[in-house]
């Protein structure tokens, strides 16, 4: 099923991800609504980055996932759901657990019940690679031990476990897809890659938490082409798929990778405040991404390195968008 001429309903369409989506559909050819969370500043998030002409050509609503009559709105006379909202910082999950079960777990289940009443063709659910907590076996398969080790993890599996109850309860066309700690263009400081490239861009050390964690890091474009692959393919409905590249890289390594992009040595310290709760840090994540690869001809492209040239040269030159002289978790 291709998406062109198709209504697409994108929820956390303001995201990192969420944004290079929207402008991927408006590409290709789609009927694009952008739910986005309310603010009285009518602050779009990254849609407001994109080039006017394609944001010209997005409807967007803005709404609450909490709120089902503004998801029950979002989702009417769509043929395709992507579900992307969510609230997903993993430290401020450890002192505001509440928010990320009401926006996760009841947001999805506005999600879920709305596209039901719509009539919707696919739902592509997004899950995260934290519902495996640390690596039991290497590489990590759909097949898995779910061991969620944060309270965001743990709303997040009770979102996907929701709607995996829709598709056997009542039939919901859903697919959830798993992606693996995606990086680019347009992430905030809030995830490692960002935090490491512009704290090194500004000239001073590098602050970070512990060094060790391993992550399979996949890059924005190719996450964007799992989402358009697997709401394409019919074989992918009722299953969990995972978006990844197959190898992980740790912390420090990756510290060395963006050194060698700037051609120059980075110091790096470590900030307690920076560091997960011992039994929460999850050790290991790396994809093995061959399921994706059978149902839906999907395959990352871009490779790590490459994939660091991009985002470097984009917090370059948007580094006012980034507050290195402040951890926020």
């Amino acid at each position: 099923m291709s998406l062109s001429g198709r209504r697409v309903l994108v929820t956390g369409a303001g995201g990192f991800i969420g944004g290079h989506l929207v402008a991927r559909l408006v590409e290709d050819g789609a009927a694009v609504r952008a739910f986005v969370r309310y603010n009285s500043r009518n602050d779009r998030g990254t849609l407001d980055w994109l080039d006017p002409a394609v944001a010209s050509q997005v409807e967007t609503v803005l709404g609450d996932l909490r709120d089902v009559e503004s998801v029950t709105q979002a989702a009417e006379a769509t043929d395709v759901v992507l579900h992307l909202g969510a609230q997903i910082a993993i430290p401020y999950s450890y002192v505001n657990p509440r928010d990320f079960f009401e926006t996760n777990v009841l947001g999805t289940l506005n999600v879920a019940q709305a596209a039901l009443r719509a009539g919707a063709q696919h739902v592509v659910h997004t899950s995260t690679s934290e519902v495996y907590g640390t690596a039991q076996t290497v590489p990590i398969t759909e097949r898995h031990p779910l061991e969620p080790q944060s309270p965001y993890a743990a709303s997040k599996l009770a979102a996907d476990k929701l709607m995996d109850a829709w598709h056997r309860s009542y039939g919901l066309p859903v697919t959830i897809l798993r992606p693996f700690n995606t990086f680019g263009p347009f992430q905030s400081a809030r995830a490692i890659v960002p935090t490491i490239v512009s704290q090194a861009l500004a000239g001073g050390p590098v602050r970070l938490g512990s060094l060790h964690p391993r992550r399979d890091l996949t890059f924005v474009a190719d996450t964007v082409a799992g989402f358009l692959a697997a709401a394409e393919s019919p074989d992918a409905v009722g299953r969990t798929i995972q978006l990844g590249t197959g190898v992980d890289v740790s912390v420090g390594d990756l510290v060395d990778l963006v050194a060698e992009v700037l051609g120059r040595e980075l110091e790096v310290e470590t900030e307690a405040e920076r560091v997960r709760p011992a039994k929460s840090e999850v050790q290991r994540l790396v994809s093995d991404p061959s399921l994706a690869r059978t149902l839906t001809g999907w395959e990352p492209r871009v490779d790590l390195r490459e994939g660091l040239r991009r985002t470097v040269e984009w917090i370059d030159a948007n580094s006012d968008r980034f507050r290195t002289d402040h951890y926020v978790i």
